[in-house]
């Protein structure tokens, strides 16, 4: 049906209202996608702060974990040394084998007779020697745990000649010093008594020189049956325990099994040696040297060596 208007031929009463609503339903619709696309940008804003929170999250999680992995990996050790009434011996020198770092041939006591070292878990063997009483060697076991472990170490004083004492007070340094666990009376060498027995000649690589090296002298199995020595045969059930002490006249000490030492039990040999490449040992090494030839490096091949102890670990 026709309006007033339509018939009357005019236009609608209100123009301008009928524009105006238009504009607006134009604008509400160009709103829309606009209004649709922030909802769409607002929820991928909110999706990687989510994601970001959640990585941050896990971070913080593992990383106690990995600090915790971490302190584990070494076990903090102070290794205490004293003597008999407990007091702290200083600058005492210990060695450790495996070896705990590229320093471990130098490592000494405090003034308190502490040494702390942050090892890795596991078994060592620790040597300890001190001039004015007796060598030392023992096993232990690091575990792994954050609690600070202590090692006590009590070194008995050493009698007139106990290897501990001052080298240069008690034993020439041209004579050699051979005792046992079995109660033999103690072999004392000269050059000149070492020279007159049976002799071994052993050719080496010294890792430290990066050299070829020959060395002749006595096999330490020779001496070592002038003292009671079970070898050969006799090297079985308790003698499995016995172990050799060789020290320096600058007291570094060096342990080797006594199974180590007998041919017929040990491929390798370990030999007294008095010369090098034909060479009397100079005032450096000599007159005595362990040299073993089965190591790959010479950290057991005692130099100016003085004494040397068979001990039972029995």
């Amino acid at each position: 049906m026709e309006s007033s208007n339509e018939r009357n031929g005019r236009g609608p009463r209100y123009p301008s209202v009928q524009k105006q609503a238009g504009k607006v339903c134009l604008a509400d619709a160009e709103r829309v996608p606009r209004y649709a696309y922030a909802m769409k940008s607002q929820k991928n804003r909110y999706a990687l702060s989510c994601a970001t929170l959640f990585t941050l999250l896990i971070v913080a999680l593992l990383i106690p974990c990995m600090l915790g992995a971490q302190d584990l990996a070494t076990a903090h050790v102070n290794i205490q040394v004293t003597d008999a009434t407990g007091t702290g011996l200083p600058r005492v020198m210990i060695h450790l084998d495996p070896s705990s770092g590229p320093k471990a041939q130098s490592m000494e006591t405090d003034a308190k007779g502490l040494l702390a070292l942050n090892l890795k878990p596991g078994g060592y063997e620790l040597f300890v020697n001190f001039p004015g009483f007796e060598p030392m060697a023992s096993h232990i076991d690091i575990k792994p745990t954050k609690e600070v472990q202590t090692v006590p170490i009590q070194l008995e004083i050493g009698g007139k000649d106990s290897p501990g004492v001052t080298r240069d007070e008690v034993t020439p340094v041209d004579e050699l010093r051979i005792s046992s666990y079995t109660k033999h009376e103690d072999l004392k060498l000269k050059v000149a008594e070492l020279k007159a027995m049976p002799r071994t000649t052993v050719s080496v690589h010294n890792e430290h020189s990066k050299a070829d090296e020959t060395y002749t002298g006595v096999r330490l199995a020779d001496l070592l049956v002038k003292v009671g020595a079970p070898l050969g045969h006799d090297l079985r059930g308790v003698g499995l325990s016995a172990y050799i002490v060789a020290t320096g006249s600058d007291g570094y000490v060096a342990v080797i099994a006594l199974a180590e030492a007998d041919p017929s039990f040990h491929s390798g040999e370990v030999i007294v040696a008095d010369t090098m490449n034909g060479q009397p040992l100079d005032a450096k090494s000599g007159p005595f040297k362990l040299v073993l030839t089965e190591d790959k490096r010479p950290a057991r091949w005692v130099r100016n060596l003085v004494s040397i102890e068979l001990k039972s670990a029995k």
